[in-house]
């Protein structure tokens, strides 16, 4: 019968008991101890004592032994759908390493399957996307203006009375049409796919500054090439994300947007705003950030900003060192 690990265990502890027993047996034999029958109360202490060692061997024996159950356990514990890489030594395991060997097996193969998955709904959702907004462009943004050039030429040919009345429909259609293209935008930035990250994410800003909203400062540092498109597209998601959290939420007055590289060749994104704090809750949109970062590798962390407010830092390590 082929050695499992549950087998490995008990004949560990098997051993272990038995080697205790046998010492003691040994020391009991060959020692000057001798045990009277009946037993005499001067004997009790010493038959104490050596049960106590015996004991003590035994349990200092399996602890090492079974050590590595509590690291599983505490992993078990502390692990998260959007974590990567946390995985138990391998190492000084004895008999347990291969328990250890196929854990450690199965959550590289779960995480595989999850960026996996988490990969194909991010690209269904992002061509979805980009259908809505080619058609949002095409046909209602065509719509509304020929909409708006009909009205025009109403307007020119209509009475006075009425005329004023068309120019106010005609300034309706006309925000209409502007509030489509923003949405339009928003779904699918093609500023990204022809001007780059920085350009994408300096209009972005400017954007959120138009709105009435928070005034939002921007600090992106040029030259930032070799991401590739797929990093270049999560950044840009959870720094649109970010910025509509502070617009809805946070009840800033002031948010800062930078992106910038560390001296190890990171790419740190940063969404900070003066508002009212980190939210209590996860919801959808901060899942939908955390599996866009886990996406590529990346560490998400959304907290407290310094003298209130909240915090989003997004670290993109290189691409050479990228999990996922």
């Amino acid at each position: 019968m082929s050695r499992t690990p549950a087998s490995a265990l008990y004949w560990r502890i098997l051993g272990i008991n038995g080697l205790i027993f046998a010492v003691g047996t040994a020391a009991l034999a060959v020692g000057p101890v001798t045990v009277s029958s009946p037993i005499l109360l001067r004997e009790l202490p010493v038959l104490a004592i050596g049960l106590a060692v015996m004991m003590a061997a035994n349990a200092l024996l399996l602890r090492a032994s079974l050590a590595p159950l509590g690291a599983l356990t505490a992993l078990m514990a502390r692990m998260s759908s959007l974590r990567s890489g946390d995985r138990l030594a391998k190492g000084g395991n004895g008999d347990l390493f291969h328990l250890v060997d196929q854990f450690n097996a199965m959550l590289d193969r779960l995480e595989a399957e999850r960026s996996t998955s988490t990969a194909l709904v991010l690209d269904a959702q992002e061509a979805e996307r980009s259908r809505i907004a080619q058609e949002l462009h095409d046909e209602i943004g065509q719509a509304l203006t020929v909409v708006l050039l009909e009205l025009k030429s109403v307007v020119n040919r209509a009475p006075e009375e009425v005329a004023e009345e068309l120019r106010g429909v005609q300034e309706s259609v006309r925000s209409s049409l502007d509030e489509v293209r923003r949405v339009a935008r928003r779904l699918r930035p093609g500023v990204l796919d022809d001007l780059g990250l920085s350009s994408a994410l300096t209009a972005l800003a400017a954007e959120f500054s138009g709105t009435g909203g928070p005034r939002i400062t921007r600090r992106v540092q040029a030259g930032l090439e070799g991401l590739g498109p797929d990093a270049e597209l999560v950044i840009y998601r959870i720094a649109q994300e970010g910025l509509t959290n502070v617009w809805r939420h946070s009840g800033a007055r002031n948010a800062e947007l930078s992106l910038t590289r560390d001296a190890d060749g990171r790419v740190v994104l940063r969404v900070v705003d003066d508002g009212s704090g980190p939210p209590t809750e996860v919801g959808s949109g901060i899942h939908g950030m955390q599996e866009r970062a886990m996406l590529i590798g990346a560490q998400l962390t959304i907290g407290p900003a310094d003298g209130g407010g909240t915090e989003v830092t997004l670290v993109v390590p290189p691409p050479g060192d990228r999990r996922g």
